[in-house]
Protein backbone atom coordinates (compact mmCIF):
# COMPACT_ATOMS: atom_id res chain seq x y z
CA UNK A 1 0.00 0.00 0.00
CA UNK A 2 2.08 2.91 -1.07
CA UNK A 3 0.99 6.40 -0.17
CA UNK A 4 0.64 7.59 -4.27
CA UNK A 5 -1.15 4.72 -5.12
CA UNK A 6 -4.23 4.96 -2.64
CA UNK A 7 -7.35 6.47 -4.35
CA UNK A 8 -8.63 9.67 -3.27
CA UNK A 9 -8.93 11.47 0.40
CA UNK A 10 -5.96 13.88 -0.97
CA UNK A 11 -6.44 16.53 1.53
CA UNK A 12 -5.78 13.79 4.27
CA UNK A 13 -3.13 13.06 2.98
CA UNK A 14 -1.60 16.24 3.31
CA UNK A 15 -2.15 17.08 6.44
CA UNK A 16 -0.79 13.43 7.49
CA UNK A 17 1.88 14.38 5.54
CA UNK A 18 1.98 17.66 7.53
CA UNK A 19 1.76 15.79 10.76
CA UNK A 20 5.01 13.91 9.99
CA UNK A 21 6.90 16.59 8.50
CA UNK A 22 6.18 18.79 11.91
CA UNK A 23 6.71 15.85 14.03
CA UNK A 24 3.16 16.30 15.94
CA UNK A 25 2.13 12.49 15.09
CA UNK A 26 -0.43 11.28 17.49
CA UNK A 27 0.36 7.96 19.49
CA UNK A 28 -3.22 6.66 18.80
CA UNK A 29 -5.76 7.81 15.53
CA UNK A 30 -8.36 7.02 14.49
CA UNK A 31 -9.87 6.18 11.01
CA UNK A 32 -13.26 6.05 10.35
CA UNK A 33 -14.92 5.62 7.08
CA UNK A 34 -17.29 3.06 5.33
CA UNK A 35 -16.25 -0.43 4.02
CA UNK A 36 -14.72 0.45 0.47
CA UNK A 37 -13.44 3.91 1.14
CA UNK A 38 -10.17 2.86 2.06
CA UNK A 39 -9.31 3.54 5.44
CA UNK A 40 -7.65 -0.03 6.71
CA UNK A 41 -4.73 1.09 3.12
CA UNK A 42 -4.54 4.84 4.18
CA UNK A 43 -3.43 3.91 7.70
CA UNK A 44 -1.07 1.17 6.42
CA UNK A 45 0.02 3.55 4.15
CA UNK A 46 0.71 6.12 6.90
CA UNK A 47 2.52 3.88 9.09
CA UNK A 48 4.89 3.14 6.15
CA UNK A 49 5.01 7.08 5.89
CA UNK A 50 5.99 7.36 9.41
CA UNK A 51 8.79 5.08 9.41
CA UNK A 52 10.38 6.26 6.03
CA UNK A 53 11.03 9.83 7.66
CA UNK A 54 13.25 7.91 10.29
CA UNK A 55 14.81 4.82 7.80
CA UNK A 56 14.35 6.16 4.84
CA UNK A 57 12.16 5.26 1.63
CA UNK A 58 13.03 1.44 1.01
CA UNK A 59 11.68 0.27 4.21
CA UNK A 60 7.82 1.21 2.51
CA UNK A 61 8.18 -2.41 0.65
CA UNK A 62 8.36 -4.36 3.71
CA UNK A 63 4.78 -2.17 5.19
CA UNK A 64 3.29 -2.33 2.03
CA UNK A 65 3.46 -6.36 1.63
CA UNK A 66 2.33 -6.72 5.18
CA UNK A 67 5.70 -8.04 6.21
CA UNK A 68 7.67 -5.50 8.49
CA UNK A 69 8.19 -7.07 12.04
CA UNK A 70 7.26 -3.64 13.93
CA UNK A 71 3.63 -3.60 12.75
CA UNK A 72 1.18 -5.38 14.46
CA UNK A 73 -2.21 -6.04 13.21
CA UNK A 74 -5.31 -7.34 15.31
CA UNK A 75 -8.76 -8.01 13.57
CA UNK A 76 -11.25 -9.65 14.09
CA UNK A 77 -11.01 -13.80 13.77
CA UNK A 78 -13.50 -16.74 14.82
CA UNK A 79 -13.21 -20.64 16.60
CA UNK A 80 -12.58 -23.28 13.84
CA UNK A 81 -12.52 -26.87 14.54
CA UNK A 82 -8.78 -26.78 14.81
CA UNK A 83 -8.48 -23.26 16.80
CA UNK A 84 -10.86 -22.74 19.78
CA UNK A 85 -8.83 -20.11 21.39
CA UNK A 86 -8.59 -17.65 18.16
CA UNK A 87 -6.29 -14.50 17.92
CA UNK A 88 -4.95 -12.76 15.08
CA UNK A 89 -1.62 -14.19 15.37
CA UNK A 90 -2.50 -17.46 14.66
CA UNK A 91 -4.74 -15.88 10.98
CA UNK A 92 -2.04 -13.60 9.76
CA UNK A 93 -1.16 -15.73 7.41
CA UNK A 94 -4.55 -15.59 5.79
CA UNK A 95 -5.26 -12.41 6.60
CA UNK A 96 -1.98 -11.00 4.61
CA UNK A 97 -3.05 -13.28 1.56
CA UNK A 98 -6.56 -11.70 1.92
CA UNK A 99 -5.76 -8.04 1.97
CA UNK A 100 -3.15 -8.01 -0.40
CA UNK A 101 -5.53 -10.00 -2.81
CA UNK A 102 -8.41 -7.18 -1.70
CA UNK A 103 -7.22 -4.56 0.52
CA UNK A 104 -10.97 -2.92 0.39
CA UNK A 105 -12.40 -6.35 1.38
CA UNK A 106 -15.61 -6.17 3.94
CA UNK A 107 -15.38 -8.19 7.28
CA UNK A 108 -18.04 -10.70 5.26
CA UNK A 109 -15.42 -10.78 2.85
CA UNK A 110 -12.47 -11.91 5.32
CA UNK A 111 -15.03 -14.47 7.31
CA UNK A 112 -15.68 -16.15 3.51
CA UNK A 113 -12.26 -16.15 3.10
CA UNK A 114 -11.42 -18.29 5.72
CA UNK A 115 -14.96 -20.81 5.10
CA UNK A 116 -16.68 -19.30 8.53
CA UNK A 117 -19.21 -16.52 7.19
CA UNK A 118 -21.80 -18.13 8.54
CA UNK A 119 -19.94 -17.25 11.77
CA UNK A 120 -19.53 -13.47 14.03
CA UNK A 121 -15.97 -12.49 13.67
CA UNK A 122 -14.68 -10.96 17.15
CA UNK A 123 -11.75 -9.09 18.91
CA UNK A 124 -11.56 -11.42 22.75
CA UNK A 125 -9.49 -10.78 25.14
CA UNK A 126 -6.89 -12.92 24.45
CA UNK A 127 -6.30 -10.56 21.78
CA UNK A 128 -5.64 -7.85 24.29
CA UNK A 129 -3.09 -9.65 25.85
CA UNK A 130 -1.10 -9.96 22.66
CA UNK A 131 -1.27 -6.45 21.98
CA UNK A 132 0.30 -5.97 25.35
CA UNK A 133 2.92 -8.84 24.41
CA UNK A 134 3.79 -7.20 21.52
CA UNK A 135 4.14 -3.25 23.17
CA UNK A 136 6.65 -5.34 25.65
CA UNK A 137 8.84 -5.54 22.57
CA UNK A 138 11.69 -3.77 21.69
CA UNK A 139 11.49 -2.43 18.05
CA UNK A 140 12.99 -4.56 15.78
CA UNK A 141 14.52 -1.33 13.55
CA UNK A 142 14.74 0.75 16.61
CA UNK A 143 12.27 3.04 15.36
CA UNK A 144 8.17 2.91 15.70
CA UNK A 145 5.98 0.16 16.81
CA UNK A 146 2.40 0.08 15.41
CA UNK A 147 -0.51 -1.75 16.57
CA UNK A 148 -3.16 -1.62 13.27
CA UNK A 149 -6.66 -2.25 15.06
CA UNK A 150 -9.28 -3.48 11.90
CA UNK A 151 -12.73 -3.17 12.82
CA UNK A 152 -12.04 -1.95 16.94
CA UNK A 153 -15.81 -2.12 17.17
CA UNK A 154 -15.73 -5.97 17.36
CA UNK A 155 -14.31 -5.37 20.52
CA UNK A 156 -16.06 -6.87 23.75
CA UNK A 157 -16.10 -5.10 26.76
CA UNK A 158 -13.46 -6.79 28.37
CA UNK A 159 -11.12 -6.12 25.57
CA UNK A 160 -12.10 -2.63 25.09
CA UNK A 161 -11.43 -1.57 28.86
CA UNK A 162 -7.67 -3.62 28.10
CA UNK A 163 -7.20 -1.49 25.31
CA UNK A 164 -7.76 1.60 26.66
CA UNK A 165 -5.28 1.09 29.43
CA UNK A 166 -3.06 0.91 27.14
CA UNK A 167 -4.45 3.92 25.25
CA UNK A 168 -3.45 5.78 28.52
CA UNK A 169 -0.40 4.81 29.32
CA UNK A 170 1.44 4.07 25.75
CA UNK A 171 4.76 2.65 25.71
CA UNK A 172 7.18 5.70 24.26
CA UNK A 173 7.03 5.34 20.06
CA UNK A 174 4.20 3.36 20.06
CA UNK A 175 1.76 4.45 17.67
CA UNK A 176 -2.12 2.74 17.59
CA UNK A 177 -4.23 3.28 14.16
CA UNK A 178 -7.71 2.10 14.49
CA UNK A 179 -9.64 1.63 12.06
CA UNK A 180 -13.41 1.78 12.24
CA UNK A 181 -16.60 1.41 9.97
CA UNK A 182 -18.68 2.26 13.38
CA UNK A 183 -17.34 4.86 14.91
CA UNK A 184 -20.40 4.95 16.97
CA UNK A 185 -20.20 1.75 18.47
CA UNK A 186 -16.80 2.55 20.51
CA UNK A 187 -16.86 3.34 24.02
CA UNK A 188 -16.75 7.32 24.38
CA UNK A 189 -13.45 6.71 26.28
CA UNK A 190 -11.56 5.34 23.53
CA UNK A 191 -12.64 8.11 21.09
CA UNK A 192 -11.70 10.45 23.15
CA UNK A 193 -8.28 9.46 23.40
CA UNK A 194 -7.85 8.97 19.00
CA UNK A 195 -7.05 11.54 16.99
CA UNK A 196 -9.80 11.41 14.68
CA UNK A 197 -9.00 10.75 10.82
CA UNK A 198 -12.80 11.13 9.24
CA UNK A 199 -12.89 9.60 5.64
CA UNK A 200 -15.81 10.78 3.15
CA UNK A 201 -16.65 8.51 0.62
CA UNK A 202 -14.77 8.44 -2.81
CA UNK A 203 -16.11 10.12 -5.40
CA UNK A 204 -17.37 8.56 -8.85
CA UNK A 205 -14.41 10.28 -11.04
CA UNK A 206 -12.03 8.99 -8.62
CA UNK A 207 -13.27 5.59 -8.55
CA UNK A 208 -13.88 5.49 -12.60
CA UNK A 209 -10.15 6.62 -12.70
CA UNK A 210 -8.66 3.92 -10.29
CA UNK A 211 -11.16 1.02 -12.77
CA UNK A 212 -9.39 2.31 -15.73
CA UNK A 213 -6.11 2.59 -14.54
CA UNK A 214 -5.77 -0.84 -12.72
CA UNK A 215 -8.34 -3.01 -14.11
CA UNK A 216 -8.04 -1.93 -18.00
CA UNK A 217 -11.65 -1.14 -18.39
CA UNK A 218 -13.28 1.38 -20.68
CA UNK A 219 -13.89 4.63 -19.72
CA UNK A 220 -17.44 4.37 -20.69
CA UNK A 221 -17.86 0.57 -18.43
CA UNK A 222 -15.76 2.28 -15.63
CA UNK A 223 -18.12 5.38 -15.23
CA UNK A 224 -21.16 2.92 -15.28
CA UNK A 225 -19.89 0.85 -12.29
CA UNK A 226 -18.33 4.08 -10.19
CA UNK A 227 -22.17 5.39 -10.55
CA UNK A 228 -22.83 1.86 -9.29
CA UNK A 229 -20.71 1.70 -6.52
CA UNK A 230 -22.12 4.36 -4.11
CA UNK A 231 -18.66 5.84 -3.40
CA UNK A 232 -17.72 2.24 -2.70
CA UNK A 233 -14.63 0.44 -3.90
CA UNK A 234 -14.70 -2.72 -2.68
CA UNK A 235 -18.61 -2.62 -4.43
CA UNK A 236 -17.30 -1.38 -7.69
CA UNK A 237 -14.62 -4.16 -7.72
CA UNK A 238 -16.99 -6.67 -7.27
CA UNK A 239 -19.21 -5.32 -9.89
CA UNK A 240 -16.28 -5.56 -12.45
CA UNK A 241 -16.91 -10.03 -12.15
CA UNK A 242 -20.62 -9.87 -10.88
CA UNK A 243 -23.70 -9.08 -11.93
CA UNK A 244 -25.25 -9.62 -8.65
CA UNK A 245 -27.51 -12.25 -10.42
CA UNK A 246 -28.48 -14.02 -7.06
CA UNK A 247 -29.76 -10.83 -5.51
CA UNK A 248 -31.76 -10.01 -8.40
CA UNK A 249 -33.39 -12.98 -8.37
CA UNK A 250 -34.62 -12.49 -4.80
CA UNK A 251 -35.29 -9.12 -4.95
CA UNK A 252 -37.79 -9.77 -8.34
CA UNK A 253 -39.42 -12.64 -5.92
CA UNK A 254 -39.58 -10.15 -3.34
CA UNK A 255 -41.63 -7.57 -5.21
CA UNK A 256 -43.43 -9.79 -7.28
CA UNK A 257 -44.82 -10.82 -4.23
CA UNK A 258 -45.64 -8.39 -2.43
CA UNK A 259 -47.36 -6.76 -5.50
CA UNK A 260 -49.69 -9.66 -5.54
CA UNK A 261 -50.20 -10.14 -1.54
CA UNK A 262 -51.90 -6.52 -1.25
CA UNK A 263 -54.93 -8.03 -3.20
CA UNK A 264 -54.28 -11.81 -2.58
CA UNK A 265 -53.84 -12.51 1.35
CA UNK A 266 -52.78 -16.05 0.60
CA UNK A 267 -49.59 -15.02 -1.02
CA UNK A 268 -48.04 -13.83 2.30
CA UNK A 269 -47.28 -17.17 2.35
CA UNK A 270 -44.65 -16.88 -0.48
CA UNK A 271 -43.43 -13.66 1.74
CA UNK A 272 -43.05 -15.87 4.69
CA UNK A 273 -40.56 -18.60 2.80
CA UNK A 274 -38.84 -15.55 1.20
CA UNK A 275 -38.36 -14.51 4.77
CA UNK A 276 -37.27 -17.70 6.00
CA UNK A 277 -34.78 -18.71 3.34
CA UNK A 278 -33.10 -15.43 3.34
CA UNK A 279 -32.72 -15.46 7.32
CA UNK A 280 -30.31 -18.57 6.48
CA UNK A 281 -27.97 -16.67 5.04
CA UNK A 282 -25.22 -15.08 7.09
CA UNK A 283 -25.80 -11.91 8.55
CA UNK A 284 -23.24 -9.80 6.32
CA UNK A 285 -24.81 -11.15 3.48
CA UNK A 286 -28.33 -10.11 4.38
CA UNK A 287 -27.11 -6.56 4.59
CA UNK A 288 -25.38 -6.80 1.66
CA UNK A 289 -28.88 -8.06 -0.05
CA UNK A 290 -30.72 -4.59 1.50
CA UNK A 291 -28.30 -2.30 0.60
CA UNK A 292 -28.53 -3.81 -2.69
CA UNK A 293 -32.87 -3.43 -2.87
CA UNK A 294 -31.83 0.06 -1.62
CA UNK A 295 -29.89 0.98 -4.45
CA UNK A 296 -32.34 -0.58 -6.99
CA UNK A 297 -34.92 1.65 -5.57
CA UNK A 298 -33.34 4.92 -5.89
CA UNK A 299 -32.64 3.54 -9.57
CA UNK A 300 -36.13 3.05 -10.26
CA UNK A 301 -36.81 6.37 -8.46
CA UNK A 302 -34.23 7.80 -10.81
CA UNK A 303 -36.35 6.48 -14.01
CA UNK A 304 -39.60 7.63 -12.77
CA UNK A 305 -39.04 10.92 -13.11
CA UNK A 306 -36.79 10.84 -16.33
CA UNK A 307 -33.81 10.81 -15.24
CA UNK A 308 -32.44 8.14 -17.29
CA UNK A 309 -28.51 9.14 -17.89
CA UNK A 310 -28.66 8.55 -14.46
CA UNK A 311 -29.65 5.02 -14.22
CA UNK A 312 -26.99 2.65 -14.27
CA UNK A 313 -28.63 -0.35 -13.12
CA UNK A 314 -31.37 -2.23 -14.73
CA UNK A 315 -33.38 -5.63 -13.39
CA UNK A 316 -33.08 -8.26 -16.71
CA UNK A 317 -34.80 -11.31 -14.67
CA UNK A 318 -37.02 -13.41 -17.48
CA UNK A 319 -40.32 -12.11 -17.20
CA UNK A 320 -39.41 -8.97 -14.86
CA UNK A 321 -40.79 -5.71 -16.57
CA UNK A 322 -38.44 -2.72 -14.99
CA UNK A 323 -40.43 -0.14 -17.13
CA UNK A 324 -43.51 -0.90 -15.20
CA UNK A 325 -42.25 -1.83 -12.00
CA UNK A 326 -40.37 1.95 -11.65
CA UNK A 327 -43.50 3.82 -11.90
CA UNK A 328 -44.28 2.77 -8.35
CA UNK A 329 -41.00 4.37 -7.12
CA UNK A 330 -41.97 7.75 -6.62
CA UNK A 331 -41.78 10.88 -4.18
CA UNK A 332 -44.71 9.49 -2.02
CA UNK A 333 -43.36 6.07 -1.25
CA UNK A 334 -39.42 6.09 -1.49
CA UNK A 335 -38.05 7.75 1.57
CA UNK A 336 -40.15 4.98 3.40
CA UNK A 337 -38.76 2.24 1.38
CA UNK A 338 -35.23 3.52 2.62
CA UNK A 339 -35.92 4.22 6.23
CA UNK A 340 -37.66 0.96 6.28
CA UNK A 341 -34.37 -0.83 4.34
CA UNK A 342 -32.15 0.87 6.34
CA UNK A 343 -33.77 0.27 10.11
CA UNK A 344 -33.78 -3.73 8.79
CA UNK A 345 -29.88 -3.45 7.97
CA UNK A 346 -29.50 -1.90 11.36
CA UNK A 347 -31.37 -4.73 13.55
CA UNK A 348 -29.86 -7.55 11.28
CA UNK A 349 -26.54 -6.12 12.28
CA UNK A 350 -27.60 -6.49 16.48
CA UNK A 351 -28.17 -9.81 16.10
CA UNK A 352 -31.88 -9.37 15.89
CA UNK A 353 -34.19 -12.20 14.54
CA UNK A 354 -34.05 -12.28 10.74
CA UNK A 355 -36.77 -13.90 9.92
CA UNK A 356 -38.94 -12.22 11.78
CA UNK A 357 -37.37 -8.57 10.29
CA UNK A 358 -37.25 -9.69 7.18
CA UNK A 359 -41.16 -10.78 7.40
CA UNK A 360 -41.79 -7.40 8.76
CA UNK A 361 -40.03 -5.69 6.15
CA UNK A 362 -41.92 -7.88 3.67
CA UNK A 363 -45.01 -7.27 4.89
CA UNK A 364 -44.57 -2.85 5.12
CA UNK A 365 -43.19 -2.97 1.69
CA UNK A 366 -46.73 -4.71 0.09
CA UNK A 367 -48.21 -1.26 1.57
CA UNK A 368 -45.18 1.20 0.55
CA UNK A 369 -45.18 -0.25 -3.12
CA UNK A 370 -48.69 0.39 -3.05
CA UNK A 371 -49.02 4.24 -2.22
CA UNK A 372 -50.34 6.55 -4.69
CA UNK A 373 -47.89 9.04 -5.93
CA UNK A 374 -48.42 13.22 -4.85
Amino acid sequence: MIWEKITGHEKIKEKLKESIANERVSHAQLFSGNNGWGALSLAIAYAGEILASEKGESIKQKVSTLQHPDIHFTFPVTSTEKIKTPTSNQFFKEWREFILENPYGSLYDWLEFNEVEKKQGAINVHEAQEIVKFLSLNSYEGSYKFNIIWLPEMMNDATANKLLKVLEEPPKKTIFLLVTEREDLLLPTIISRCQLVKLNRLSDEEIAQFLIESKGLPELDAKRIALASNGNLDIALKNIDSANEEFESYFVQWVRNAFMAAKNPSVLKNLVSWSNELSGWPREKQKQFLNYCSEIFRQALLRTYQAENLVFMKLGAEGFNWEKFTPFIHGANIEDLLQEINESSYHIERNANAKIVLLDLSIKLTRHIHKKSA
